[in-house]
């Protein structure tokens, strides 16, 4: 089968044809080049979404990824991070062994078809040339065929006359003979062009334009061998990465069975153990006897004898709120938690009958507070002091952690002599090169002035043992938290905030308090009265705290009887001194004569602020 003899009269179909293979082979390329962007683009998004859930460096989720299940996600990430590098290297290997090489290849495919097809015109050119040499020579030779044919029959008739002279005669005998050899001479000539026109029509329908057919068809047949050669191109570029594809999703799989949930819980347990021990059990309290309530601080700072004994089962016999003063520890634990009562519309309250009450707080069931304490955030250890509860409300953490429960300040403590030794070996690595360059200056002067050295291993040494007294207090107080050092002195313990394990079970207690008008914590009212003989333990051993500073002052308006716990009983046109103002809750925590403190409806006074005092607000 070949073009040439097949379709030697199909020029015109051809030269169709083969652009038509072109246009697909250009089209091919532009399916290839829109496949690479869109590999590029796929690795893109495929990167940006491993990067975006990438843990943020010196964050909180950068903690959470100690879990097995994170790092497994971790690694699912990385994984599809080389994923999308792969999808990149498809593009770069269908850009550069199909889409540069075909298009270099349509570009001498157009030359080469333009090359065949100019010849072809060109024969085709030559063989018109050739008929129409021919059709003018036949028109020539019939044109003399006919003036001799007149020639002659016009001297035969001149000859035949006998009026015409012998000259005419003779002159038209000559003519018909001019004519017949002029006709002779074209019939030569005609039949000379038509033997070298079917020569050469002979040699173009069956040399010329089958080669001129056969290079085309060549060429075509190269151009569909090459666009099949990059299809099992495209093919194998993809099948090349899937290898490394499937050891990524191998790896993700290895990642997914890596999980254990047993190491994650124990991981759950390290990171919120508190090292507290549960409550004991709540005492029966008995309502037959009578019972007296405290009206003021006075009564509850009275004798000491006939305070009953509170017994707590187990280890939680102890201290309770071992690190506030007994009027402190009172008026925060007692603060009134209901909104204060309106004044009394006559001048004089006290003439009312029984006066205005404050508020009464009802006692909540046993499930409830339960339910409460377990359910509760731990607060602060047992508020060793009110500036400590103060200084962490304002987010200020102790060197020492002791914020913290006793397993997570252990934690913190170890982590950090981890990174002070990481210090230590750093400046020592430091100062031992220094001290190597010195070495080296000495032995050869003209590298350097050793003296040049002495400041920066003098600073280099200094840091040293700065770092090491750190961590010779850190490792003090990580040895005390872990039990290897005997408990220290209470000064000691009130700088480190640490305290013995027998408070643990009353710390633990500290869970179910509440919060008074000054925002520090209180206990339930169930427990008041434990708290009040509790709190009286304390007087000798905080002594030194000291008090809150007066802000200013406050005249009572009308006489108020402070018979819940936190209030304090005041006498119409009394002077007071004022410690705290009214946060919103309408109360204001007052003070009379240095040692009795409690809280009075805001609406009862008139406050007179000290501007220059600290905390204070001015009102205008």
């Amino acid at each position: 089968m070949s073009w040439g003899t097949e379709l030697w009269d199909q020029f015109d179909n051809l030269e169709k044809h083969t652009q038509w293979g072109i246009d697909i082979l250009e089209k091919y390329i532009k399916f290839v080049k829109e496949r690479t962007d869109i590999e590029l683009s796929y690795a893109k998004q495929l990167r940006n979404l491993s990067k975006k859930y990438q843990p943020k460096k010196n964050s909180k989720e950068e903690e959470e990824y100690k879990y097995t299940a994170c790092k497994a996600f971790l690694s699912t990430l990385n994984e599809m991070n080389d994923y999308a590098g792969q999808h990149e290297v498809i593009s770069e290997n269908m850009t550069s062994q199909i889409t540069v090489d075909l298009m270099r290849y349509v570009q001498e495919l157009k030359q080469e078809r333009k090359s065949n097809f100019h010849d072809g015109r060109k024969a085709q050119q030559h063989i018109e040339t050739c008929w129409k040499q021919l059709e003018s020579s036949k028109r020539r030779f019939e044109r003399d065929c006919k003036e001799a044919d007149r020639a002659q029959q016009y001297f035969e008739k001149m000859d035949a006359d006998i009026n015409v002279t012998k000259a005419d005669v003779e002159k038209a005998r000559q003519q018909a003979q001019l004519r017949h050899q002029m006709a002779e001479d074209s019939k030569a000539d005609y039949s000379s062009i038509l033997q070298r026109f079917n020569q050469e029509q002979w040699e173009y329908y069956h040399t010329h334009i089958p080669n001129i057919f056969q290079k085309i068809q060549e060429m075509e047949e190269r151009r569909i061998v090459r666009i099949g050669e990059s299809m099992k191109t495209y093919a194998e570029v993809d099948r090349q990465v899937i290898p490394i594809i499937g050891k990524c999703l191998d790896g993700i799989v290895k990642a997914a069975e890596s999980i254990d949930q047993k190491n994650d819980s124990q991981l759950v347990v390290e990171a919120y153990k508190s090292g507290f021990e549960p409550p004991g059990d709540i005492e029966f309290e008995d309502y037959t006897q009578p019972m007296k309530r405290t009206v003021s601080e006075n009564s509850l700072s009275s004798s000491k004898e006939g305070k009953p004994e509170l017994k707590f089962g187990g280890k939680s016999r102890g201290k309770l709120w071992p690190f506030i003063k007994k009027n402190k520890l009172v008026s925060l634990l007692t603060s009134p938690h209901q909104p204060p009562p309106p004044p009394p519309a006559s001048a004089s309250p006290s003439a009312v009958p029984n006066g205005p009450q404050s508020p009464k707080q009802q006692k909540e069931p046993l499930s409830h507070r339960f339910n409460e304490f377990m359910t509760s955030k731990p607060k602060i250890h047992c508020f060793r002091s009110l500036k400590r509860g103060l200084s962490l409300k304002l987010g200020a953490t102790p060197e020492d952690f002791s914020n913290l429960p006793p397993e997570q300040r252990r934690k913190k403590l170890q982590q950090k002599v981890d990174d002070l030794n990481k210090e230590i070996q750093k400046e020592t690595d430091q100062r031992d090169a220094i001290t190597k360059m010195k070495d080296v200056y000495l032995k050869n002067p003209q590298m350097g002035d050793p003296a040049s050295l002495d400041h920066k291993l003098a600073e280099v040494t200094q840091n040293i043992e700065r770092l090491r007294l750190e961590t010779q207090k850190f490792e003090a107080w990580l040895a005390e938290v872990e039990g290897r050092l005997p408990a220290r002195s209470e000064q000691a313990r009130r700088q480190s905030g640490m305290y013995d394990g027998q408070t643990h079970q009353t710390v633990t207690n500290c869970a179910q308090d509440r919060e008074s008008p000054d925002g520090s914590y209180t206990e339930e009212q169930s427990q008041e009265s434990e708290l009040k003989v509790l709190a009286t333990d304390f007087d000798d051993e905080f002594d030194d705290e000291e008090p809150l500073p007066a802000i200013g002052t406050c005249k009572a308006l009308y006489t108020f009887e402070g018979q819940n716990e936190g209030t304090i009983s005041v006498v119409e046109g009394e002077m007071l001194s004022v410690i705290e103002e009214d946060k919103g809750d309408g109360w204001t925590r007052i003070r009379r004569n240095e040692d009795e403190e409690g809280y009075v409806p805001t609406s009862y006074v008139e406050v007179y602020l000290d501007k220059n005092a600290k905390g204070a607000k001015t009102y205008i």
